[in-house]
């Protein structure tokens, strides 16, 4: 299975950040085709060592990384992208990967 981590650094307004991404992002995110599976942290994201400089995680789950590939390059994927720019002004960081159950 294939993911997409999306982690999230601490916006300038946290509550509109959350307000924007429930309402909004998230419903257009699960327009993307092939999703599978998407969950969100609840609470505060830290480190072993302390807080951290995220304020959430989001990963979603494709069947391989050709799915995730396409459903990027959708114009689902690419409005999903798109929004980005109008509620994450603390930016984010993406991460995809394949894994294997072990």
């Amino acid at each position: 299975m294939a993911r997409l981590v999306a982690m999230y650094k601490h916006p300038k307004d946290q509550a509109a950040f959350d307000t924007y991404y429930a309402a909004k992002h998230m419903p257009l995110a699960k327009t993307v085709p092939g999703l599978r599976r998407y969950d969100i942290s609840t609470g505060p994201v830290a480190t072993p060592a302390g807080p951290s400089g995220y304020c959430l995680v989001a990963t979603l789950y494709f069947d391989s990384m050709a799915e995730l590939g396409a459903a990027l390059h959708s114009p689902e994927g690419q409005a999903t992208a798109a929004d980005l720019g109008n509620f994450a002004d603390g930016g984010v960081d993406l991460l995809v990967f394949d894994t294997e159950e072990v």
